[in-house]
């Protein structure tokens, strides 16, 4: 069977569907460069806002008693706080974001294979954020946490449980258009010659979460409808003064609730695999071995689910058989630190922003993948369950593991975007401070939940009081961090060296042409890379040769 492929339109037709001004940016654009961009702005926008809520949450708990805001306040700003960062931070940015800068560069393509499909996938991000927050003003918001569960979320406050659902409805539908959309075209609008074990790692890494996208989120969507169902038609599927069950929602709700773990972490591997290999100025390690890990993680994401659910009267046969789950799913994630750390072995290594916020990734992802593993356990698991233990592991996974990977990604692709160098100054300062925040944030919630303080609490033990000091103070610092990061990436546009088309001397197909790239990507044909990662090696150095006409690349290292 073929599939005929929609004609490629020339630059001059494409351009007239749009503003060429930076007035394209807040129109509804269909060039993937100008989406890609309007994903991360409007990611970081909200990312400002839950930040500020953690913020609350964090001055809230700087003392053992509800002093800063009431009991019911605290409730809805932890449920935004963390609704925001995972459906229209995280998710969008790694996956909107760099994917729909990236992948059509990758692929050897002019835009996406569905353009307006991609444009209406982002536009229903902001609306949906927007009424989120809105629920706040009209009604209360929702107060039963990210998570949802009934019977709480039928009991509290119905406006704003319900605004809650319908906004995750709309993103879960923005991640479906946005996963079709990707798969499509890696897999059919590749160009000719160019084999999927050719591919640069962030290909893989989108086309296994795109897959997790569209198998997961669907469960969600129909349990949320089913949970909308029993608040406002007081029916009985969950709710269990109608008959229904609770733990029927939490199987569903965690299987897409896991695998979203790895939507958000799988686009970091596929970025960070980008990014080590260019400022290290060697082959990315074990090609073949990482993009079966991928695989292997999106098969295994989906039989996990239930390690979440070990206190709730799960039977000793499941325990046991998502406890070897989850602890095989160590595997191809260790496979991927080991290749990382051969990758950065005897290379000649710049110790840029880019290059420093990924190391500092990998050592933050280890330490929660440890901890990971350890909550695999039944009986430790019993021990922790629902304590801060679980929030400090969380974080190292989702803060630790993405959002160190996502500022990797905006130094490194910076010249890309604005065709200007970020100050490497500044860039430094942001990592510190993170750095220094963040462990100072979560790591003492270890001892937290060990010494058994519960999480989602607005009051604890005063013989916690210390330590939850601590983290409000490395919650500050990570709040502080965001100054020169923001002074960086706006005032770098205006006084920011300039950047040249290829300033990391890369060999991905994306540095291959001007920057910022022009409409349809590249003036003339789009250069085939057969070795994206070929520092050194010959294949390479043709490869770049090709594609710039000339013998200035004749040694990449």
């Amino acid at each position: 069977m073929t599939i005929a492929l929609p004609p490629i339109k020339s630059p001059e037709a494409h351009s007239s569907l749009q503003p060429t001004s930076w007035l394209r940016y807040f129109s509804f654009s269909l060039d993937h460069k100008v989406i890609g961009l309007q994903y991360i702005v409007c990611g970081f926008l909200f990312y400002f806002v839950g930040g500020a809520l953690a913020g609350v949450i964090r001055t809230e708990l700087a003392t053992p008693i509800s002093d800063f805001v009431s009991r019911e306040t605290y409730n809805q700003v932890l449920t935004l706080h963390g609704t925001i960062m995972i459906f229209l931070w995280i998710v969008p940015v790694v996956n909107g974001g760099f994917g729909n800068y990236l992948i059509p560069f990758y692929v050897g393509a002019r835009d996406m294979a569905f353009p307006r499909l991609n444009a209406v996938a982002f536009w229903m991000i902001p609306p949906a954020g927007l009424l989120l927050i809105s629920s706040y003003f009209i009604g209360g918001a929702a107060q039963a946490g990210w998570t949802a569960y009934p019977p709480l979320s039928i009991t509290t406050p119905a406006m704003g449980q319900i605004i809650w659902i319908v906004s995750v409805l709309l993103l879960g539908g923005s991640s479906i258009f946005g996963g079709i959309n990707f798969i499509a075209t890696i897999l059919k609008f590749r160009q000719p010659g160019l084999k999927l074990l050719q591919l640069p790692m962030y290909c893989w890494a989108m086309l296994g979460t795109s897959i997790l996208v569209v198998l997961s989120t669907p469960v969600l969507a129909g349990t949320l409808i089913l949970l909308s169902m029993d608040i406002v038609a007081h029916t009985g599927f969950f709710n269990p003064s109608q008959g229904g069950n609770v733990v029927v929602y939490q199987h569903l709700f965690w299987f897409y609730s896991h695998p979203a773990v790895y939507i958000m972490v799988l686009p970091a591997f596929g970025l960070v695999s980008e990014i080590l290999p260019i400022h290290a100025r060697k082959p990315l390690f074990g090609y073949v071995t990482m993009v079966y890990s991928i695989l292997a993680i999106v098969v295994l994401g989906l039989v996990v689910w239930a390690h979440h659910m070990f206190t709730s009267g799960t039977p000793p046969w499941m325990r046991l058989f998502f406890t070897i789950a989850t602890a095989f799913i160590a595997v191809p994630t260790g496979i991927k630190f080991f290749n990382w750390i051969a990758t950065l072995w005897q290379g000649r290594i710049a110790l840029n922003s880019a290059m420093l916020f990924s190391c500092a990734f990998i050592l933050q992802f280890v330490f929660g993948g440890i901890t990971g593993v350890a909550l695999a356990q039944v009986p430790f698991d019993v021990h922790v369950h629902d304590t801060y233990f679980v929030v400090a592991h969380f974080h190292y996974i989702v803060y630790g593991g993405t959002v160190f990977v996502i500022f990797a990604s905006i130094y490194h692709w910076y010249p890309k975007f604005t065709g200007h160098m970020a100050n490497e100054h500044l860039g430094r300062l942001h990592l510190l401070l993170t750095v220094i925040g963040f462990n100072l944030c979560f790591g003492p919630q270890h001892w937290l939940g060990l010494n058994g303080m519960p999480r989602r609490v607005a009051e604890y033990d005063p013989q916690f009081t210390l330590m939850n000091q601590v983290s409000s103070v490395g919650a500050l610092l990570m709040a502080i961090s965001t100054i020169p990061f923001l002074i960086n990436v706006i005032g770098s546009i205006w006084w920011g060296a300039k950047a040249g088309d290829n300033p990391w001397r890369a060999l991905t197909p994306e540095w291959l042409t001007s920057s910022p790239p022009p409409v349809e990507n590249w003036k003339g044909a789009a250069p085939l890379v057969h070795e994206p990662y070929g520092y050194g090696t010959e294949l390479g150095v043709i490869d770049l040769k090709v594609a710039t006409g000339s013998d200035l690349w004749r040694n990449p290292q």
